[in-house]
């Protein structure tokens, strides 16, 4: 037992990024304030800043990949895993972008059409062989546009069952395939199908190999749900599906911020980081994940910050679960005086 906690207080995560998030400004009130980096330019930053795994889309690897031919695709693809070699890096995972496509209006596994239906498997399917080239075996699922703006619009139950096949044709189409669903509850959507990890973790117990079906728990979403992100963490820890994390933060109920982590809320970023800690998260090669917005007001010559921010606030809180008093922690609980519970975990937090 003790040479298994002296492991743990020592082990080093990992972290990733995507590409994503380095980037223009826009949002949706106005254009982009900063110039575009290349591709080579941000994998170079990667290093630099202390992550090892790049987070992709499917056309983040091959761009405008349904013009190509399956050849083409992988060729692109073995071109970016020599990329990613070069630089010392892995890709993580890499996710279908099905949501901006004009066939995927109405959502893509759960579509009211077939023909839409059909695209988004087939795109799904070769995420799988770029992800391959790549030297990754995680599908990230997404699921922008799986749901309604209209509840009458869709028949749920079946919408439900659909997705379950398009997850089936995909464990289907390589014997090692993974797929990490993440949830999220609205936006772009009114309201979304899997809205919560739970919801993830139903599916991947009713797909047709639930080894291979788990999730990827973003703070920002587990908030907008209204829920707890330390909590959902723990439940897919418990069921050992939690493969992934992007952490992030968020001011309330609102759009997807994407804000620093532990920048809002920083007792939530301390539970985070102690139900990973606690939970083994990263024994198994798992990576913490960022997924953060450079603000709209950050100048060109050091937009990398919110990057470096997080991965740093992550390392502090990381030294505060580590150095907790749980001698006093057990103690509080012991004797339920949930008030000196309440205390001690502030004080820490405050180097008190």
């Amino acid at each position: 037992m003790a040479k298994a906690k002296a492991a743990t207080r020592g082990r080093r995560y990992r972290f990733s990024f995507g590409p994503w998030n380095i980037h223009e400004g826009a949002d949706p009130f106005g254009p982009p304030v900063r110039q575009p980096i290349p591709f080579a330019r941000k994998l170079k930053k990667y290093r630099e800043l202390g992550f090892q795994g790049v987070q992709f889309h499917d056309d983040d690897a091959v761009p405008d990949l349904d013009g190509k031919s399956p050849k083409q695709v992988l060729k692109e693809a073995a071109k970016i895993a020599r990329m990613l070699a070069n630089e010392g890096l892995v890709a993580e995972f890499v996710a279908p972008r099905l949501w901006e496509d004009a066939r995927t209006i109405d959502g893509g596994y759960t579509s009211n059409s077939l023909s839409q239906r059909r695209y988004a498997i087939e795109r799904s399917l070769q995420a799988i062989d770029i992800a391959m080239e790549l030297g990754t075996k995680n599908i990230v699922l997404w699921l922008a546009r799986e749901g309604t703006y209209i509840r009458e619009s869709k028949n749920a139950r079946q919408a439900y069952l659909w997705l379950l096949g398009a997850i089936n044709a995909m464990l289907n189409h390589h014997p090692k395939v993974r797929i990490l669903i993440e949830p999220k509850p609205n936006e772009p959507m009114d309201h979304a199908y899997v809205p919560t990890i739970g919801h993830a973790v139903a599916m991947a117990y009713a797909s047709s190999d639930p080894s291979r079906v788990g999730g990827l728990i973003e703070t920002a979403h587990a908030k907008l749900a209204g829920l707890d992100p330390s909590d959902e963490m723990a439940f897919a820890l418990a069921h050992k599906k939690l493969w992934s994390v992007h952490l992030n933060d968020q001011n309330g109920l609102k759009f997807d911020e994407d804000k620093n982590f532990g920048a809002a809320n920083l007792r939530e970023a301390f539970n985070q980081v102690r139900v990973l800690e606690e939970g083994g998260f990263g024994l198994n090669g798992e990576f913490v994940g960022l997924d953060v917005k450079t603000m709209r007001t950050q100048k060109q010559n050091n937009n990398t910050a919110h990057l470096a921010n997080s991965k740093r606030f992550f390392e502090l809180l990381l030294h505060k679960v580590r150095t907790f008093d749980r001698k006093a922690e057990a103690q509080c609980i012991k004797n339920r005086d949930y008030e000196a519970l309440e205390r001690l975990v502030i004080e820490h937090l405050m180097g008190v």
